[in-house]
């Protein structure tokens, strides 16, 4: 493979210019003869090079044909192939949501329990499912036993929860004082670049983590048995007495907390 080959030329093209390069303007039929790229291919490779602006006509009495300049060719071809990667990747990380998205556990029929660590793929899958099922209001609570781990793990599933969440969404974070000590310095900025509404108090406990949607629907983080630093699983529940439960004791939490971002 040459090095333009690699860049994404054909042998065909890259043989027209590089002929180019040297007999400078021609036509067709001379360029033809000299290059070795048979007749009947000849305009063809042609359209192709000056279409992607890799050579132009100098001439239309006969049409001659010349190179660009080697160093913008170069850079051409270069951004051809970065945008061509960036669509691979961007289909990737698609095909990598859906795969998610299908190996994501069902709860059984009878519970609504689902078990995965602190930012497992699992409940970073499960979360931005949750989330996306809000369409007006999340009220979410972080503390224990997020209070134990690490920002690179608690990191997974805040990115999680805001990639779930949609822009006309409003927010209201309560996090406790223990966690505040494991956010970054960049938080604040983390938060601001939300497309959601996002308001943020802080209280001093927060046991167990949980959140409500929409008023409808509450999910509950159960600390893990033996570490402090994990959780067991999530527990669903969708009956209207525990949800209001919740609801009126985030509330309360929410009336004393402080401000986190001015």
């Amino acid at each position: 493979m040459t090095e333009l080959s690699e860049l994404g030329l054909s042998s065909y093209e890259e043989k027209v210019y590089r002929t180019l390069l040297v007999t400078g303007a021609v036509t067709a039929a001379e360029l033809s003869d000299i290059s070795g790229v048979p007749k009947g291919r000849i305009y063809d490779v042609l359209n192709g090079l000056e279409a992607r602006k890799l050579i132009r006509l100098q001439s239309n009495d006969p049409n001659q044909y010349v190179a660009v300049q080697p160093d913008t060719v170069v850079d051409r071809l270069l951004a051809e192939r970065a945008y061509e990667l960036k669509q691979k990747w961007d289909r990737y990380r698609e095909r990598a949501a859906t795969i998610r998205s299908n190996l994501l556990p069902t709860p059984p029929t009878e519970s609504s329990f689902w078990l995965g660590s602190l930012g497992s793929d699992e409940m970073r899958t499960a979360l931005q499912q949750h989330v996306r099922t809000a369409e007006n209001v999340v009220h979410a609570t972080v503390g224990t036993p997020y209070e134990n781990t690490t920002w690179e793990t608690l990191q997974t599933e805040v990115e999680a929860f805001f990639e779930g969440a949609s822009a006309d969404l409003t927010v209201d974070l309560l996090i406790s004082e223990k966690v505040v000590t494991v956010l970054p310095d960049r938080f604040p900025r983390l938060i601001e670049d939300q497309s959601a509404d996002v308001t943020v108090r802080t209280i001093p406990d927060v046991v167990p983590s949980f959140d409500v949607i929409d008023h409808v629907e509450t999910t509950i983080d159960i600390p893990h048995p033996v570490s402090d630093a994990d959780r067991i699983g999530v527990l669903g529940i969708k009956d209207s007495q525990v949800v209001k439960e919740f609801e009126q004791c985030f509330q309360r939490l929410w009336i004393d907390a402080d401000p986190l971002l001015e």
